[in-house]
Order: structure tokens, then sequence, then C-alpha cells
């Protein structure tokens, strides 16, 4: 396994540098993460990439010790970075900083092997914190994220096939549209509805497509 660019510095008595890589797609959030950064001598931001792909090249070259990774990229999602970076390198510490809320995103990105999440509004106050945490073997999670997953953690899931239902509904489409875009009965999309319904504490298609795309579990 390749030595990370932290391993290769020659002993001393100081702490190693823990270095960075930066992934957003937005030049003066990646500037600002780098003002927040510079001030503290055991942290670098030793590269920055605009998207997945870039991400992806990025971290192959530099192998940064954590990976700041935003969730929209414009050519593919973080969840999905995150996921072939871990391919690649099992051992990637990938921290998720984005202004996403909701259990859903973040339990996405755990799963994709994420380390870390972090809301972009607690970056002057925890980013560091949450770096060294998850340099050393931690898992940071954002307080309010941290709730969300705690408040929904018995609740039981929706599957792929309900998140597909819900996700065409939240586009406006009608029962019988869905039936004919999925090729199932008109009806079985009824009982997809009001398990969905059941499972979210909903009271109507538009309450069950608000909570879920609050909680993250569509995308609009």
């Amino acid at each position: 396994m390749q030595n990370r660019a932290s391993d290769t510095h020659p002993a001393t008595d100081q702490p190693p540098t823990i270095t960075v890589l930066i992934v957003d797609d937005h030049v003066l959030l990646r500037e600002g993460v780098r003002a927040v950064i510079s001030a503290h001598e055991d942290v670098e931001v030793i590269s920055e990439a605009g998207s997945g792909g870039e991400a992806i090249v990025a971290y192959t070259e530099v192998k940064p010790d954590i990976v700041l990774m935003d969730l929209q990229l414009p050519d593919m999602t973080g969840v999905e970075a995150i996921s072939q970076i871990r391919l690649k390198d099992p051992d990637a510490k990938i921290i998720v900083l984005t202004t996403y809320t909701g259990d859903g995103r973040a339990i996405k990105a755990l799963r994709a092997g994420a380390s870390g999440y972090l809301l972009k509004a607690s970056l002057r106050n925890e980013l560091l914190n949450a770096i060294r945490s998850v340099f050393h073997g931690g898992k940071h999670l954002d307080a309010a994220i941290a709730s969300d997953i705690a408040l929904h953690v018995l609740d039981e899931p929706l599957s792929d096939r309900e998140v597909e239902v819900l996700s065409l509904a939240a586009w406006g489409n009608s029962n019988k549209q869905i039936a004919r875009k999925l090729d199932i009965a008109e009806e079985t999309v009824k009982g997809y509805m009001k398990i969905i319904f059941s499972k979210l504490g909903a009271t109507d298609r538009t309450h069950a497509v608000t909570i879920a795309a609050k909680r993250g579990l569509i995308e609009l």
C-alpha cells in the first residue's frame, strides 16, 4: 500500500501535517475553506477539485490524508465520488462538507464510506476538529445531523422501489403515469403510496414529498 503524504515527513518532535483535498465546484467556498485551514500549522491544503472526476484524479495523484467532499457536483454526486475513491483506496478518509441537512443524505454518505458529515454553516467552528478527529481514526457528525439520524433510527426505511415511486410523484406524475413508467399496475402504485404514507407519517402525496425531500430521501 502506498504511503500517504504525511507518512513521508521526516521524524521530528512535531506532529505530522494533515494534508487535505478540497472538493467543491464553487471557487469561493474552496477559498473560504483554505482560509480557515491556513490559520493552523498542523493542517495543509495540498489540492483542490471542482468536480467528482477531478477529485478522483487528484486523490490518486496526491494521496491526501483527508478529503473534504461536497455532495452536489457537476458531473456526479458526492456520494458517487466517495464510493469511487473508496474503491481505489479503502482507507481513504472523507468528510462531507455540505449545505444539505437531513438524515437520508447523511446515511447515504456514511454508507458510501464517509467518516464525517459537516454542514457548511458549521465550517468555522467545527472544521478543524472534524479534520483532526477523522485523521486520528474517529468519526465526526454535525450535531444537527446526528440528532436527525437518532430521531429516525427506528423508522422503517423506504425501499428502493418506494423511493422510485415517490420520486416520480414528486415530479408531478399521476399514479397512472407512474404505473406506465415503471411497467406495473396502477393498483400496485396505490399500494406503494399507502405504505409510503405510513412509513413517513404523511397525510397525502404533497406531505410525503415534503418530508422525504427534507430528509434527503429523494432528490427534487
